[in-house]
């Protein structure tokens, strides 16, 4: 194939802007969904969002807040590394997390699920949601940002990057929290982070 034909058929599969829309909103309302069912639970996540979990059952602080707050420094790894267009659908997608977390709540209610069903169906969403926002070219910041990073320079997958740091976080709360609620807190993490490392494959993504 030339290269004229190479370049024509990318420009013919790359997402429209409204495609992108629809695909970030979908992905951030995944996310948030999500969010809910482990929230509801009372257990815990990994990568920054489960650093703004942690944070807010400890402190009492709004999830959303914490959350917005603690991506800010990711910003500028993001804009040297992944360029401009990258870093603004990843603060767009944080800012409508952060929203849509504190207001879903008053809009719907949970009622009994068992732990570990909750935990599945959370690590699912969130998984799928994610991939959706990898796929037009998006993110949630903060790990998401430097796991994408490692995988495109060195082929290692960001599902698995992120199991690495969920080990560390998973460590520390074990000092911190009941051991049902870490155990717990790992299958869905496990969950969520499988789902990323077998469906993530940019040579995959014809559309990108």
């Amino acid at each position: 194939m030339s290269n004229t034909q190479s370049a024509t058929r990318d420009d013919t599969l790359r997402h429209t802007k409204l495609e992108d829309l629809q695909g970030l909103s979908i992905g951030v309302f995944f996310c948030a969904l999500g969010l809910q069912f482990l929230t509801h639970l009372g257990f815990l996540t990994g990568q920054t969002a489960g650093m703004a979990v942690i944070i807010s059952y400890l402190t009492g602080w709004p999830f959303g807040a914490v959350f917005f707050v603690i991506n800010l420094p990711f910003y500028w790894i993001a804009y040297t590394r992944m360029g401009a267009e990258f870093t603004l659908r990843s603060l767009a997608c944080v800012t409508a997390l952060s929203v849509l977390s504190e207001w879903l709540p008053g809009h719907m209610m949970l009622a009994e699920i068992s732990p570990a069903l909750g935990m599945v169906i959370f690590g699912t969403l969130v998984g799928a949601g994610l991939l959706i926002l990898f796929r037009h070219k998006g993110s949630l910041g903060g790990l998401g940002v430097s796991a994408l990073l490692i995988q495109d320079r060195f082929g290692f997958r960001a599902g698995y990057v992120q199991l690495l740091f969920d080990a560390v976080l998973f460590t520390i709360a074990a000092f911190l929290f009941p051991a049902k609620v870490v155990l717990y807190s790992l299958l869905g993490a496990v969950v969520l982070n499988f789902v990323i490392a077998f469906n993530h494959r940019r040579d995959r993504y014809i559309a990108t």
